[in-house]
């Protein structure tokens, strides 16, 4: 499969938190960096994510929110 992403991270599942529709993911990429992201119950359930899966991160620079 080929993605459009140039912004590609590997890591590894640190925690799935279950939330009404979506849930939160927090992704340890190393160096004590952790990435957190929202999505939804079904893409959990179609992944079949679980603490201690590796995964790859994928970030769309438009889709980046910066907050201080």
């Amino acid at each position: 499969m080929k993605i459009s992403a140039r912004n590609q991270i590997t890591g590894v599942v640190m925690s799935l938190a279950p939330g009404a529709v979506n849930a939160t993911i927090k992704v340890d990429i190393g160096g004590g960096n952790v990435i957190t992201s929202n999505i939804t119950q079904e893409a959990v359930a179609d992944l079949g994510l679980a603490v201690g899966d590796q995964v790859t991160v994928l970030i769309k620079a438009s889709d980046v929110l910066i907050g201080k």
